[in-house]
């Protein structure tokens, strides 16, 4: 069976977490695609070229979750070459049989555009810079200026900004409880399989 569920939203609001509980919860292969775009910042050099030659090592380091490495990751993303040399691999895992999650920020947009699934996961950015200061720690109003300032080059840059796929599902964090936000979206998932099925 090939289904795909498209998750985006911006950096903090849950998606990494809804995503890989809904691919454990049905069995499906899970990308986490901001990954791919911190490995290609945190390797530094030629970023086209860096994206074009990722090896599950650059994937596996152990500093892809610092700040530094999100803020260089959203830096590389605005490069339309380095989205279209990682685009194949994204579209490839996501059509693979067996189901597969992706998570991310143009995934319901430009990378799946014909996701069974697609939901928006957001935040408050008060919210998220809370989550992601007790994640990361530092000085909390100056991860709130980064998230904000995150916010503002992915919603505007040129290509594939992040913003909600007419189809989407919006599913808003701020209030809700980790296990809340999970069973929304395991629910959501469940009702489009049993349809698909």
């Amino acid at each position: 069976m090939i289904f795909t569920v498209a998750i985006d939203g911006p950096a903090a609001a849950g998606k990494g977490t809804i995503g890989r509980a809904v691919a454990e919860r049905f069995g499906f292969a899970h990308l986490d695609t901001g990954v791919l775009y911190r490995a290609v910042g945190a390797r530094g050099g030629d970023p086209v070229l860096a994206a074009r030659s990722l090896t599950p090592e650059d994937l596996a380091r152990h500093d892809l979750r610092t700040l530094e490495a999100g803020q260089a990751a959203s830096r590389v993303a605005a490069i339309g070459a380095v989205r279209e040399a990682l685009t194949a691999f994204q579209r490839d895992f996501a059509r693979r049989e067996g189901g597969a999650v992706l998570d991310g920020r143009d995934i319901g947009t430009v990378i799946c555009p014909k996701a069974e699934v697609k939901l928006f996961v957001t935040a408050a950015p008060e919210v998220r810079a809370e989550r992601r200061w007790r994640e990361v720690g530092g000085d909390l109003a100056q991860v709130l200026a980064e998230v904000r300032e995150r916010d503002a080059r992915d919603m505007a840059r040129a290509e594939a900004p992040l913003r909600p796929a007419e189809d989407a599902i919006l599913l808003d964090t701020s209030e809700m409880s980790v296990e809340a936000a999970v069973a929304a979206a395991l629910a959501l998932v469940e009702a489009r399989l049993n349809r698909a099925t």
